[in-house]
């Protein structure tokens, strides 16, 4: 396998069953290389075959098919694509109708600046969409049973000022919950407009607030009050008698702050009345999205489970009768050392089946809300998500391992998942993947320096003999509240280094999720001894197995991995090459320079760096930079907002002052990973060839030669 089979990977997405469960839709995204870009298109297959029964449904190699919604019927489906917009508004993209037996696809709308989103009403009659441009996008209805002749008659909706921003229709159709800016930012509009493109840091926008559409008759009226908060995540219960709700602060720099839901609370809207219940009080921590259940009974939400700070600690599922007004949430965790969400309830709703990780996997779990007791109900060596599609009751399954990249199967009942016999495949987007030639992988465990049981991902190399020993790429994840599980090519493309000859750790040190809350928190105020010693560890255990050749090792990471390649390269001479990806030097500077703040307050000891230098500096790899002796390689996004760019740039002088050899490769855009797949090509290759250089004595660090021809292949 190479680096550039990785960029061609095609990728299932968009799972849509029939309403009687015997069909499924779903988009196929397929990489065009030469355009640096993704076209989708739309599949259907049959849910009791499987894959033999695979029907592609559209062919538009330069458009895009997305969004696959069912008609209530069964007897043909919707989507959205950009197959007829003009060059000059290529995004812009209308809504179609199909059968499922083929056939030319029907175009259904004619919106001005294209439609964004749409939803079929539960008794099949309408198409509900949001239309316009991205400042003043309205919502707008469509008959679902096409004219004889032309397009169907749209009725406008909605003339907000400042536009939809978020839209949920009610179960019964007769009502559509939505949020809006509460006022238009004339001024912001002007100045853009007249191209003065300034980014404002955490500017002051608008608040949100909650409205409803009534639609028989047709009527607009506000439900949430002007001023204590901005509104956001609604969601309608089955009964359509309650809408719960985020409420974030009304102060613009705890506004922005989005990452884990801080600075935002829960409420909840009786309908009838009108009565808006606030549900959660508490300071910088964050609340998932609630969720009713099937009977609308009941309401829970995730949260941490200590609520009075920022923590950590363990994620609990909180659980309260919705019409309990006042009464308190009951913490549910079955005494379970791990994670808990809320992924979807049993259709009786009396159990919470949530997805999470488990050492070196993810699989299903079931909570019973009554008994507060948990099963785990998957036991694959592999990660598993499992969802129940409400309107069908199919249960989906998505699926990676080893060998098998992302495959979407079917189950039979919610009894029957944790058999995989019962399974039916449903995608098999990667075909090609069964000719390459592919290394073993395993669950490992070994002891850390304190006794602490640590694990990982093993890989071994392609045609691996026992005895041999093999040189190394210790691989780490970023996060560091991550885990790498037993899923397809993780590790930064461990398949292709196990191709290549190398033996490949993925170690999950401590700071990972799956291994309980000791270890996630451990790293806590010191943050890299304990898991630069869990990794050490790792490297040691392979090197006494006899597998691992300990003159021949390199270590690259993104993220909280670079964070970690950037501590050892300053700890110990060991390793021959490091590639140190996004990662910080001084978390002085870092703390301010990124978009998260309290994230990093809190594992570095919990006081700011204004008050606690020395706390952050002792922690920082620069400290320590004039023991840095190995040749380093990295590579960053310059507009990243997450681990911004100086910290590479800090870490690079400071090699090229003390003469370490080192490469600097800075990336175009904005965001926290490499976003053009060329550029992923170039730090992959690049990346590797400073290993073989380094690591293996071979080949010339890096040659531009190599990459072009990869890509003229």
């Amino acid at each position: 396998m190479t680096f550039l089979d990785m960029q061609l990977m095609n990728q299932p997405g968009s799972p849509t069953p029939s309403p009687d469960g015997r069909w499924m839709l779903y988009t196929m995204s397929f990489p065009d290389w030469r355009q640096a870009r993704r076209q989708s298109d739309l599949f259907l297959v049959s849910i009791p075959e499987g894959v033999p029964s695979t029907k592609r449904m559209t062919f538009t190699s330069e458009k895009n098919e997305t969004a696959p919604a069912w008609a209530r019927d069964g007897q043909s489906f919707f989507f959205l694509s950009n197959r007829e917009a003009p060059a000059s508004a290529s995004t812009q993209s209308q809504l179609y109708r199909m059968r499922p037996d083929g056939g030319e696809a029907q175009r259904m709308t004619d919106a001005k600046d294209g439609v964004s989103d749409f939803v079929v009403s539960a008794d099949g009659r309408w198409i509900y969409y949001r239309a316009g441009r991205a400042e003043g996008r309205q919502l707008f209805r469509i008959a679902a049973a096409p004219p004889a002749a032309g397009l169907p008659s749209a009725e406008t909706l909605t003339a907000q000022p400042a536009g939809i921003e978020t839209w949920s229709l009610t179960s019964a159709g007769d009502r559509v919950f939505f949020t809006a800016a509460d006022r238009v930012d004339a001024e912001e509009k002007a100045r853009r407009d007249a191209r003065f493109t300034v980014d404002i840091r955490n500017a002051d926008t608008p608040l949100h607030g909650l409205w409803v559409l009534d639609l028989a008759p047709t009527a607009v009226r506000r439900l949430s009050p002007e001023g204590p908060y901005s509104v956001s995540g609604v969601t309608i219960s089955q009964d359509g008698r309650w809408v719960a709700f985020r409420g974030g602060s009304p102060k613009r720099y705890e506004r922005n702050i989005t990452q884990e839901n801080l600075y935002s609370d829960l409420y909840l809207l009786d309908v009838a009345s009108g009565h808006i219940e606030r549900l959660t009080d508490n300071v910088e921590v964050g609340e998932s999205e609630p969720s009713f259940s099937p009977d609308s009974r009941w309401i829970a939400y995730g949260a941490p489970d200590d609520t009075s700070r920022y923590t950590m600690t363990n994620g609990r599922v909180y659980l309260r009768a919705v019409a309990g007004r006042g009464t308190p949430f009951r913490k549910l965790d079955g005494g379970f050392d791990g994670d808990l969400n809320v992924g979807f309830w049993s259709p009786d709703s009396k159990t919470i089946y949530f997805n999470t990780g488990i050492k070196a996997t993810t699989q299903l779990f079931a909570l019973d809300v009554s008994q507060n007791e948990i099963r785990q109900v998957t036991r694959e060596s592999a990660a598993v998500s499992v969802s129940r599609d409400d309107d069908s009751g199919v249960v989906l399954v998505s699926y990676s391992d080893a060998t098998t990249p992302q495959t979407f199967f079917a189950a039979p009942s919610l009894d029957r998942v944790g058999t995989r016999a019962a399974w039916t495949a449903l995608t098999d987007a990667n075909p090609q993947v069964r000719g390459f030639a592919l290394g073993t992988q395993e669950e490992i465990t070994w002891t850390s320096k304190d006794g602490t049981r640590v694990g990982g991902v093993l890989h071994k190399p392609v045609g691996y003999q026992a005895g041999q020993r093999y040189p190394l790429i210790v691989a780490i994840h970023g996060g560091p509240a991550s885990a790498d599980i037993l899923n397809f090519n993780g590790g930064y493309g461990a398949q292709v280094y196990a191709g290549a000859g190398y033996v490949v750790l993925r170690p999950n040190y401590r700071g990972s999720t799956n291994y309980g809350f000791k270890h996630k928190t451990d790293i806590v105020g010191d943050y890299f001894r304990t898991g630069y010693e869990d990794i050490m560890t790792g490297v040691d255990h392979l090197i006494a197995q006899g597998l691992v050749d300990g003159a021949r090792m390199g270590v690259l990471g993104w993220s909280a991995g670079g964070h970690w390649s950037n501590w050892i390269l300053t700890q110990t001479d060991r390793f021959k090459a490091i590639s140190s990806g996004a990662g910080t030097s001084n978390w002085i500077s870092m703390y301010a320079q990124s978009d998260v703040q309290r994230n990093r307050q809190f594992y570095l000891g919990d006081k700011l760096p204004y008050e606690d230098y020395d706390a952050y500096w002792n922690q920082s790899p620069l400290k320590y930079i004039r023991n840095a002796k190995t040749p380093t390689m990295i590579h960053v996004v310059e507009g990243d907002p997450r681990v911004p760019s100086p910290q590479s740039v800090e870490l690079h002088m400071a090699l090229k002052q003390l003469g370490i050899p080192t490469e600097l490769f800075m990336y175009p855009g904005a965001t926290h990973g490499i976003p053009d797949p060329r550029n992923q090509l170039v730090k992959s290759m690049s990346e590797m060839a400073w290993m073989d250089y380094y690591v293996r004595g071979k080949g010339a660090k890096f040659s531009w030669r190599d990459v072009l021809a990869t890509v003229e292949k």
